[in-house]
Parts: structure tokens; C-alpha cells; sequence
């Protein structure tokens, strides 16, 4: 394996444990990952491939990018209707929309 591939998949270790520790953390403190309710570049962690964690959604309410939000309150925060008129709502597991070209 060459020096590149061990440095890529040892980054990839620490993001993991990194994003695992701050989900316990996270449960601990009654929060909850709630999906598609960031602002570009806000959000706590997931993002898509080719992202490392933290502040890399590119898009406002980006599907499949997660912030921390109190216990019970993902599908309640409000959000703007998207473009067509759709509402747009939080959710808890990661969504299909508002995703980068």
C-alpha cells in the first residue's frame, strides 16, 4: 500500500471516530442528528462524498448534511418552501434533495 493510500485511509479513521464520539456526545445531551435543515457551509457533519465533516455542505438545506438539534424538534424547525413550492422539512434520516450538481 502505498504512502498516499495509508495517509487517505488513516484520515478516514480519525473522521469516523471523530463523527462517532460527537454523535454519543451528542445522544448524552438530548440532541439528535436532523438532516436538510443547515445553511451552506453550518453543518455539524455528513455532507456527502468527497467531504470531510463539519462546514463542507455546499448548499443551503442540503439533503444529506446533519446538524445537531434538541431532542424531538427535526421535523418542526421551520424552513423555507423550495423553489417549486414544496415544503421542505427536517428529517432523521438523510434526504434526496437540495443535494449539489
Amino acid at each position: 500500500m502505498s504512502t498516499t493510500m495509508k495517509s487517505v485511509a488513516i484520515a478516514g479513521a480519525v473522521a469516523a471516530a471523530l463523527a462517532a464520539q460527537t454523535t454519543t456526545q451528542a445522544q448524552a445531551a438530548g440532541k439528535e442528528k436532523c438532516y436538510g435543515v443547515s445553511l451552506a457551509g453550518e453543518n455539524d457533519c455528513a455532507a456527502g462524498p468527497g467531504t470531510t465533516c463539519a462546514g463542507t455542505s455546499v448548499t443551503d438545506y442540503q439533503g444529506n448534511a446533519w446538524t445537531l438539534v434538541d431532542a424531538g424538534t427535526c421535523a418542526e424547525i421551520e424552513l423555507p418552501a423550495m423553489a417549486d413550492g414544496t415544503a421542505r422539512t427536517g428529517s432523521l434520516e438523510e434526504l434526496d434533495r437540495d443535494l449539489p450538481a
